[in-house]
């Protein structure tokens, strides 16, 4: 009987998450952003192997020169090879955007979860999201930059230090739309009858929250999650190119914009390539996410 039970179960979950990948497959948007993405990511972290230039070598020599075949993107100022900075730029933006969606969606998933289960502290969470949400993020971000990053440069380095920064401020300033989003769905789950069948028999709080709670939440937190990317890019990106992110040794796709920003109407293409890689790499995600949402959403998957 176990068995039996075992292979239904098994067959249920191989049919949604067939079900699911059907209904993304549909979405042609999210197919091409996936598409794009998983090219953008192809070149910023297997590009270096193929491409063996220090990114920031100083050639003096070189210095603004266009394309060839020796730098098939030109030369900065500074003689630095314009497609290598591209590629590890590229590897910094996206790393800053992934550890810095990680720590939002985390926070904000234990808000969520907190202020939707525990009715005795749902108030406090919920004021204190509306007052987050009040803020204005980003003169609070160039604040805690400027404050902050010569300390842990010293204590860190400037690489390590600037990117730990960067990643807690954004991850911290970003986390209330995913905390409102999961307490919503926490609300709705607490009144569905298996949650109230658990809750007859006598099953503690922490393995409810565990074991029937997080996997039913999953589904807006994957799409928050591909939002939460786009964002924090952009975020890095402005802060970079307002002078506030990483060192100018240290590129990014928001620091090549700040370096080439002096000399856009004599090299524009400075400009044009780092800004259509973050235009790309966040409308590709934004894509993905709506693709994960209609697919995940049981409404439209079963039309």
């Amino acid at each position: 009987m176990t068995d039996v039970t075992t292979q239904v179960t098994f067959t249920k979950r191989s049919s949604q998450s067939l079900d699911v990948w059907r209904q993304f497959r549909s979405h042609r948007g999210a197919m091409a952003g996936m598409l794009i993405l998983g090219l953008i990511l192809v070149a910023v972290i297997a590009g270096p192997w193929l491409w063996h230039v220090d990114p920031t070598e100083i050639v003096m020599r070189a210095r603004n020169r266009g394309p060839s075949l020796a730098h098939p993107l030109g030369t900065d100022q500074l003689g630095r090879d314009m497609l290598a900075r591209l590629m590890a730029g590229g590897r910094v933006s996206l790393t800053v955007g992934v550890v810095a969606m990680l720590l939002s969606l985390s926070l904000g998933t234990l808000v969520g979860v907190c202020a939707g289960y525990f009715r005795a502290v749902d108030g406090i969470l919920m004021r204190l999201t509306d007052l987050f949400l009040a803020l204005p993020l980003l003169p609070i971000l160039l604040v805690t930059s400027m404050l902050f990053r010569e300390p842990l440069a010293r204590l860190l380095g400037a690489e390590a230090g600037t990117f730990l920064l960067i990643v807690f401020v954004i991850g911290l300033t970003s986390w209330m739309h995913a905390a409102r989003l999961v307490r919503g769905e926490v609300l709705t789950l607490k009144e569905r009858e298996f949650i109230l069948a658990a809750q007859s028999i006598g099953t503690r709080r922490a393995k409810m929250i565990q074991r029937h709670i997080l996997p039913n939440v999953l589904s807006p937190v994957l799409v928050s999650a591909t939002l939460g990317i786009a964002s924090a890019i952009i975020t890095e990106s402005s802060l970079s190119f307002l002078g506030l992110g990483f060192p100018p040794d240290f590129p990014t796709w928001g620091r090549l914009l700040y370096d080439a920003i002096d000399q856009i109407q004599i090299y524009p293409m400075r400009v044009v390539m780092p800004g259509i890689a973050i235009s790309l790499t966040v409308l590709s995600v934004n894509y993905v996410g709506d693709g994960l949402r209609d697919a995940m959403d049981p409404r439209i998957r079963g039309r």
